[in-house]
């Protein structure tokens, strides 16, 4: 059975992707497309904030871009050399929350120890961050897309936490999309499920599926990747056939085989 999932192919991994991988495991034939394309911007204002973590109680990532913009600004080598040399240190006094095992990882590339990655979305972060931090606290920064939901900074403004939110990407749709979403539905057909992975994926792509799709749109089974992407996806009028309990291959890979 062919699902496709809307999403880039892992970098760097030797063999297979780990969704390809895992949903072969489980007799489905997966597709990644990629759908978005970044940005990144404000990446001096990231280094200037980056090198002074004096001036904050610790970080928080709720995606992978926001991950990569740091590592830009670490490609500088005087910030790079003082990185290794002492700001690694410093931020790793301090605390680091991230969301789902994808991000995690990366910040740990970083030489950074994480905490809140099984939180699994942004809400519950927020809840974690909320019981673990004190409203007479030094700011948290928060390095984010344009797109960002304001859950997390609603949450902790409510709870009278400080947060320093800073935009360093832009979020459009992947160039090649159009052309990839076509000509996999020319050759490969309609497939029997299809996963979103993000609330920006349901606004850039939803339009061109429901065109090549027609009349067969109901005959899809649609996933979302977590429930702040469902819900997405519902705000559409799409009916959510299954969410993943957590956001990884093997987690996706059962409940769409569930629901097929």
């Amino acid at each position: 059975m062919k699902v496709l999932l809307l999403k880039d192919p892992k970098e760097g991994v030797l063999g297979p992707d780990p969704y390809v991988q895992e949903f072969a495991s489980l007799g489905l034939q997966a597709t990644l497309i990629p759908v978005l394309s970044f940005e990144f911007i404000s990446l001096q204002d990231l280094s200037k904030k980056l090198s002074h973590p004096e001036a904050y109680r610790g970080l928080i990532f709720t995606s992978p871009r926001a991950v990569d913009a740091v590592t830009l600004c670490l490609g500088e080598k005087a910030i790079s050399e003082e990185w290794n040399n002492t700001l690694k240190k410093q931020w790793n006094e301090k605390s680091i929350y991230v969301v789902g095992k994808s991000t995690a990882n990366l910040v740990k590339e970083l030489g950074l120890a994480t905490q809140g990655e099984d939180s699994g979305n942004a809400e519950k972060l927020a809840e974690h961050i909320c019981i673990k931090e004190s409203s007479n606290s030094l700011p948290l920064l928060f390095p984010c897309g344009a797109l960002k939901r304001e859950i997390l900074p609603k949450c902790l403004r409510e709870n009278n936490v400080p947060l320093e939110s800073l935009t360093v990407y832009q979020t459009s749709q992947h160039p090649c999309f159009q052309q990839a979403l076509s000509d996999y539905f020319s050759e490969q057909g309609i497939p029997k499920s299809i996963t979103f992975f993000s609330p920006s994926g349901v606004k850039f792509c939803l339009n061109s599926i429901k065109k090549l799709a027609g009349e067969f749109i109901d005959k899809i089974k649609f996933a979302a990747i977590g429930p702040t992407t469902a819900e997405a996806m519902e705000t559409e009028g799409l009916t959510v056939s299954c969410i993943a309990e957590k956001p990884t291959p093997q987690d996706l890979a059962v409940s769409i085989r569930r629901v097929l």
